[in-house]
C-alpha cells in the first residue's frame, strides 16, 4: 500500500455577533495574509452588520437609489468593497459569512461550493432555493434571499454571503439590489413566518459548510485572540 497521507482539511468558525462592517473588512484582510502565509487556518466567520450599503467591483452609481444625504440622515452608510457584484445591503436580521477560505479547487468550486452549503441549510428549513450563475446568487423563484461576492488574491478568497434571515427588507428599496432591477429579495421569516435566532442559523450554515466543502470545522469562541481587532475606521 502506498504511504502517502492525505492530510484531512479543516477550518475554524466562530459567530461574532453585530459587528461594524469596517471592523469585519480588516478583520478578513488580516485574515487573510495570515493563511496565505501559513500562519492561520481557514477561518469562516458568521456576523451581522448595523444598516450599510456595500459597493462590489463593477457597481453602478446609479443603482443607489437614494442620496447620499437621505442615507447618512438615515445612519446608512455607502461602503466601496473588494468583492465582485455590484450593489448590496446589510442591516440586522442578516446572516453575513465571510469564509477566509484556500482555493484548492478554484474559484468557481468555492463559489459552487458556498452556494451548496446555503442551499443545504435552507432546505433545512423547508425552503426550496436554487443558486444561478447567469443571476449570481441564490433564488427562491423570482426573489433572491442570498447575495454572493468574493475576493481573492494569492488563491485566499474573502468577503462571501449574505442570508435574508429576518432583515428588514424595505432597507433594499434605496438600491438596485446586485444590479437586477426587476428581482425582489425575499427573506426566511417572509417564507416561513419567522426565522431561526442567528446564533442558531449560523451553527446550522457552519454545519452545511462542512459537508459542501468536505471540510472539518472547529468552533472557536469569539473572544478567541485570532479574533480580536482594534476598534477605529483606521
Amino acid at each position: 500500500m502506498s504511504g502517502d497521507t492525505v492530510t484531512p482539511r479543516f477550518a475554524e468558525w466562530a459567530w461574532l455577533g453585530r459587528v461594524p462592517f469596517p471592523q469585519a473588512l480588516r478583520l478578513q484582510e488580516r485574515l487573510r495574509a495570515e493563511v496565505a502565509a501559513g500562519g492561520a487556518p481557514e477561518t469562516l466567520l458568521l456576523l451581522e452588520h448595523e444598516r450599510v450599503i456595500t459597493l462590489g467591483r463593477h457597481a453602478q452609481p446609479a443603482n443607489v437609489l437614494a442620496s447620499r444625504e437621505q442615507l447618512a440622515k438615515d445612519g446608512i452608510s455607502v461602503v466601496p468593497t473588494s468583492r465582485g457584484g455590484d450593489v448590496t445591503f446589510h442591516g440586522p436580521g442578516q446572516l453575513v459569512g465571510y469564509p477566509v477560505f484556500r482555493l484548492p479547487g478554484g474559484i468557481k468550486a468555492h463559489v459552487t461550493a458556498m452556494a451548496d452549503g446555503i442551499v443545504a441549510a435552507l432546505a433545512e428549513l423547508d425552503i426550496a432555493a436554487e443558486w444561478r450563475a447567469s443571476r449570481p446568487g441564490i433564488w427562491v423563484g423570482s426573489d433572491k434571499i442570498c447575495a454572493v461576492g468574493v475576493h481573492v488574491r494569492r488563491r485566499v478568497a474573502m468577503h462571501g454571503f449574505a442570508l435574508n434571515a429576518s432583515v428588514d427588507l424595505a432597507g433594499f428599496r434605496d438600491i438596485v439590489p446586485c444590479g437586477l432591477a426587476n428581482a425582489g429579495v425575499t427573506s426566511i421569516a417572509r417564507l416561513r413566518g419567522s426565522a431561526p435566532e442567528l446564533a442558531d442559523l449560523a451553527a446550522r450554515v457552519a454545519r452545511a459548510f462542512a459537508r459542501s466543502f468536505g471540510i472539518g470545522m472547529v468552533k472557536i469562541p469569539a473572544a478567541s485572540s485570532r479574533l480580536q481587532i482594534a476598534n477605529g475606521e483606521s
